[in-house]
């Protein structure tokens, strides 16, 4: 997730080298987990069906909108409309096994269930502007207000005090307002419904929105001032997610909601995205080589 919508951001400022780049190992990496997703129900269900009631699972949909909106904004319609397929029949599916199995005080992964809920928006938004048929803007506008209702549910149940012990996932809590400002953004873009009242309420909302993610990203960077935390963990890729979705919702929101100035705030807040991908993997390439034989 957090290597797909980092390669988004760099399509949309133009650096196509390095969104490719990206998107290849965010493929490569969604291909692995796909598999192992398939092996664990064919081979070892009751592990799978523990697993599929966590919240995690939920990565399973966004990290495949993700990968199909790259695919929506290349032109590749076709994969596209099979990713969001895909990722529409095991939503439903994972997203109640999710909620069956809430409980209090959760890690920032809690967020989860909106931002597969967003991911399908995103997604099926970013597909109206490029089909023949505009059908689609209206189950992206259930989606969008779904999601900003477990955005609210979500954080009855988050733990704030993850702000000071997460180890990198509590970044889930800004990321996921980010998500839902670009599915704001998309709902902007779609060409029949500018003019309207509804492109009129959906501006202010979606501003509000992104304002929030903001706010948001900086109470995060604060605690983490506050309170170090320096080794690595492999939560700190859902640092990066959050990142990297702050800067991709900037960028859109900059041209759907005809706000020029948030395009150069957008582009400063990719970068920084990128300085905390490539963080990150140092750290992981450290790790793997520190425990290896």
């Amino acid at each position: 997730m957090a290597t797909g919508i980092v390669s988004i951001g760099l399509h949309l400022v133009g650096r196509e080298v390095l969104s490719w780049i990206l998107f290849v190992l965010a493929a490569i990496a969604w291909l692995v987990l796909a598999v192992d997703f398939g092996r664990r129900l064919l081979r070892d269900r009751g592990r799978w069906v523990e697993e599929v009631a966590t919240p995690p699972a939920l990565t399973a949909v966004a990290a495949t909108t993700l990968l199909g909106t790259w695919f929506a904004l290349q032109g590749w319609s076709g994969v596209a409309v099979a990713a969001l397929v895909v990722a529409a029949l095991i939503w439903p599916v994972l997203l109640t096994s999710v909620v069956r199995h809430w409980r209090r005080r959760l890690p920032g992964t809690v967020f989860l269930v909106c931002v597969a809920t967003q991911g399908l928006a995103v997604l099926s938004g970013t597909l109206v502007v490029s089909l023949p048929s505009g059908w689609l803007a209206w189950p992206t506008l259930g989606c969008f207000l779904l999601g900003l209702a477990l955005y609210a549910v979500a954080f009855r149940r988050f733990d704030l005090g993850q702000l000071r012990s997460g180890a990198g996932d509590q970044w889930v809590a800004g990321g996921t307002l980010a998500i839902c400002a670009l599915a704001g953004a998309k709902l902007l873009a779609v060409p029949a419904w500018r003019g309207t009242a509804l492109h009129d309420a959906l501006r202010p909302l979606t501003l509000v929105t992104l304002a929030l993610s903001v706010c948001w990203y900086a109470v995060l960077v604060l605690a983490e001032v506050r309170w170090p935390r320096p080794r690595y963990d492999m939560a700190r890729w859902a640092t990066v997610f959050p990142m990297g979705m702050t800067a991709v919702a900037t960028l859109s929101i900059a041209d759907a909601a005809a706000v020029g100035r948030l395009w150069t705030s957008g582009q400063v807040l990719l970068w920084v995205a990128v300085t905390a991908w490539v963080l990150t993997l140092v750290g992981l390439v450290r790790h793997l080589a520190a425990y290896s034989p």
